[in-house]
Formats: structure tokens, C-alpha cells, sequence
């Protein structure tokens, strides 16, 4: 479908920090690109050059082939853009809101009505179109912002971690939204701290201290992965992980849950090895198995390789 959304060595600094380091993305059209990284990687400042709301110190980015700085004009009746923080207006309601950016973006009135219907229907607000946004959970809120974000059909979809606070239920339901949104052509550029939702997009990058170190589709990044995971049940897995991270065979040891789980080059080996020094350590193994490497494995393992290097 060709790239709809790219940047070519965009770069930002504030001060002697660089938020965003050279950075080179290609999006395709009617797909839906996620970006995730730890807090601080430049996800947001990303986000916010690519949509003209703040001018990059050099580099470029084009959204459907315009310029974010020549044609930010332009970009900003094109896109969509959901901030982190809910930036809707609190004391008016549901519909005065939808109301309120379709005015903005002089949406003709004509179809203004049958529009604003067709969004509530859409994120299931209907029933509460008389509430106060203020009034709203978190999910709702959401969802009015995603709506708000819709009224004018916009080709292109920036959302900046849009289920964070929002309860399981609420973050299927806008997941689901977002598919139907790519289903009709919309290509959605997407921020999120959850590795469940990163394995739903087309294509992520993942992303430290500025620059995408990884760019590929989900299930690549972990193919990819050529090292073993060795998940372990101890008696006392804080112990288990601190004693794990001293040993020079173990190149990573981390909690996921109420299990322990160990970065090795080869299981067979090293397995022998954490039972003998376990046990002269005086930490009782309960269960200890290869696993097959999950994806919060994979980016925690990249993450923590690139923190080294630096």
C-alpha cells in the first residue's frame, strides 16, 4: 500500500537530553503501528512532532505525504490525535463535546447530526449522551475522546497510551474500535505500555532513550529471539532472582508474576547448574522448566542488552 507515515532522522533536544535521536519509521497505509518503550524512550514527543504540535530540531516527517512543518496546516484536518491526559471538556456533555469538535472542524452541519449519531452508536456512548464528561469512568472517557477525535473522518489516527487507568473490559472494547477503524482504511499510529496490546498491532518498534532499536512485526521480534528462557517456582523468588543475577552463566533474571524467569544461552547446560548452586545456596527450587519466550520477554531482554551498551 506504500507508506503513509515517515520519518527520516527526526530529531528533538531539550537541553543536553535527546528526546528523540535520528529517528527513521516507515508506516503502511491502513495498518496499525505500534510504538512502545520504557518511560522516557521519546514516545510522546514522537507522537506530538508527528501531528505539528511541536517543531523538530532537525529531520523531517511527511503524514500522507505532507511535510509536518510546510503543511502542518493541513496534517492537523488529516489526523486524529488522543493525548495521554483526558483533554476533553468536563463540564459539557457527551453530545455538547461531539458538538463542540465538530464546530472546530467545521464539520457541514448537514451530516453533522447523522455523524455524531453514527459515533455514539460506534463507542457505545448513546445511553449516556447527557452525561457530563466529568461524570464519565475511565473507559467512557476513552471512548468520547476517541469519538471526539473521529468527527471528521480523519485518515490518520494518533493515540498516546490510550488505556492507561482503563479497566480490561474497556481496553478490549477500544481495541475493538481500532480494528474496525483499520478494517475502513485508517492507519493508526499507536503508543502503549502493554505487551499484550503491542502483539495486536501489524508492525512495532520498539523503542530506548530516543531511537527505535527494534522495527518489526510482533511475531518476527520473538522468532528472532535466539536465547532460552528457563521459568523457575521457587520458595522465595525475590531471593531466586537476586542470587540468579550474581551468577556469570545467567545473563538476565527477572520477575513476571509469581514467576521467575531466566535469560540463558542453553537450557540443557545451565539447568544442571541452577539446581547444584541452588542448592548450595539453600534455596528450594519447587518447579523450574523451558519456556518458550513470551513478548514482554523478548522487549525486556532488548531493552535491558540496549541500557548495557549505552
Amino acid at each position: 500500500m506504500g507508506y503513509e507515515i515517515e520519518t527520516l532522522s527526526l530529531t528533538k533536544n531539550y537541553g543536553d537530553i535527546a528526546a528523540v535521536d535520528n529517528l527513521d519509521i516507515q508506516v503502511e497505509g491502513g495498518t496499525i503501528f505500534g510504538l512502545i518503550g520504557p518511560d522516557g524512550a521519546g514516545k510522546t514527543t514522537t507522537m506530538r512532532m508527528l501531528c505539528s504540535l511541536i517543531t523538530p530540531d532537525s529531520g523531517t516527517a511527511k503524514i500522507g505525504g505532507n511535510d509536518i512543518i510546510a503543511n502542518s496546516e493541513k496534517i492537523k484536518f488529516d489526523i486524529g490525535y488522543m493525548p495521554q491526559k483526558f483533554s476533553l471538556y468536563g463540564d459539557l456533555t457527551v453530545m455538547e463535546n461531539l458538538n463542540f469538535y465538530a464546530e472546530i472542524y467545521q464539520v457541514p452541519k448537514k451530516i453533522r447530526k447523522e455523524k455524531i449519531a453514527s459515533l455514539l452508536e460506534f463507542s457505545n456512548l448513546t445511553k449516556h449522551s447527557y452525561k457530563l464528561a466529568d461524570q464519565l469512568s475511565g473507559g467512557m472517557k476513552q471512548k468520547l475522546s476517541l469519538a471526539c477525535n473521529l468527527i471528521h473522518t480523519p485518515k490518520y489516527l494518533f493515540l498516546d497510551e490510550p488505556t492507561i487507568g482503563v479497566d480490561p473490559v474497556a481496553r478490549r472494547e477500544l481495541w475493538k474500535i481500532l480494528f474496525e477503524l483499520k478494517d475502513e482504511g485508517v492507519t493508526i499510529f499507536v503508543s502503549t505500555p502493554y505487551m499484550d496490546e503491542a502483539e495486536r498491532c501489524d508492525e512495532i518498534g520498539l523503542m530506548n532513550k530516543g531511537r527505535v532499536v527494534k522495527k518489526d512485526k510482533p511475531n518476527k521480534i520473538i522468532e528472532d529471539f535466539n536465547k532460552h528462557i528457563i521459568c523457575i517456582f521457587s520458595e522465595d523468588n525475590y531471593k531466586a532472582r537476586d542470587f540468579s543475577n550474581t551468577l556469570d552463566y545467567i545473563e538476565d533474571a527477572y520477575l513476571l508474576g509469581e514467576e521467575l524467569h531466566v535469560v540463558v544461552e542453553d537450557y540443557e547446560e545451565t539447568k544442571e547448574k541452577i539446581l547444584n548452586d541452588f542448592s548450595d545456596k539453600k534455596i528450594k527450587i519447587n518447579d523450574i522448566k523451558k519456556i518458550s519466550p513470551s513478548f514482554e520477554d523478548v522487549f525486556v531482554n532488548i531493552i535491558k542488552n540496549e541500557e548495557v551498551r549505552s
